[in-house]
């Protein structure tokens, strides 16, 4: 398998589902579609729906149900990229490679869109009870994607960051705000795909096992490109943690260590994800890719 040319298929094939689901830029409330549109087609690398559609196919899926979770779960993720990137929270100018949605929108227009794009990915995954008669498989996935998003999952995650901004943090509290910020939305994702499959109970823990690891190694290593990339590679400011004096893991023990680290997870994740009965190889290569990506 050319893993880089896959990815670049399934990637496009995100980038096609996505773009499906977005708002009509019509109307009075026509400044708020182009926002919150600015910031879904800025393009990223899709990981979360990848890993939706990825895990679907593990356990067997086929057609078209996965779809408006794969482009309701970007909506989630770009509306707290929009909301990061505030003033009152990151203060960034760059993502993705170009201003931020209130750089370009004001900062009004910047709240406002995150949160439209937060009530719109709910709108979007009420469209799957259309294209099963198996309800209880929707209902089950639009559980796990409200709870892994809420205050105990990503939000919960952010403002505990929000609420330390600064301060000195134990590794305990830095592994609770990773495995909340970042790791519950790929949880979320790839138990999403495994339960509209229809996995079994012990499937879905495996998968949420670990894609809890495969959260916290992409998060630490966004942690050491922070200070090893480029602005052009990575598409967004570096330096930005030591910027606002953030702990990471690469301030805690180094940025060997971390890598190290970033590996063991990633790992662990393949090593439970061969041990299922299922086998996907591009998703195992996928985990595997985490540990040398440079963006």
């Amino acid at each position: 398998m050319n893993f880089k040319e896959e990815l670049k298929k399934r990637t496009e094939d995100a980038e096609s589902v996505i773009r499906k689901y977005l708002p009509e830029e019509k109307g009075f409330a026509r400044t708020m579609a182009e926002a919150m549109n600015y910031s879904m087609t800025a393009g990223g690398k899709r990981l979360r729906p990848i890993l939706i559609r990825e895990t679907y196919r593990l356990f067997g899926g086929e057609g078209e149900l996965c779809e408006p979770f794969m482009a309701a779960m970007e909506m989630i993720h770009t509306h707290s990229l929009i909301h990061d990137d505030l003033p009152a929270l990151d203060n960034d100018d760059y993502r993705r490679g170009r201003l931020t949605t209130h750089k370009v929108y004001g900062e009004a227009m910047g709240v406002l869109s995150g949160v439209a794009l937060l009530n719109r990915a709910y709108e979007v995954m009420l469209t799957a009870f259309d294209l099963t008669e198996d309800k209880e498989r929707v209902i089950k996935a639009m559980q796990i994607m409200a709870g892994k998003t809420g205050i105990n999952g990503m939000l919960g995650g952010q403002s505990v960051d929000v609420e330390n901004d600064g301060k000195p943090l134990r590794r305990e509290m830095l592994d609770y705000i990773y495995k909340n910020k970042t790791s519950a939305l790929i949880e979320a994702s790839m138990m999403t795909g495994a339960v509209l499959a229809g996995a079994s109970e012990a499937e879905i823990r495996t998968v949420e096992q670990a894609a809890g690891e495969i959260g916290l190694a992409f998060q630490i290593q966004d942690d050491i490109l922070d200070v090893t990339s480029t602005q052009e590679e990575l598409g967004k400011p570096i330096h930005s943690d030591e910027k606002n004096n953030k702990v990471t893991y690469v301030s805690l023990m180094g940025s060997a260590a971390a890598a190290g680290k970033v590996k063991e997870l990633s790992d662990h994740a393949v090593e439970l994800l061969a041990g299922l009965s299922r086998k996907n190889e591009f998703l195992e290569l996928l985990v595997e890719s985490l540990v040398s990506r440079r963006k």
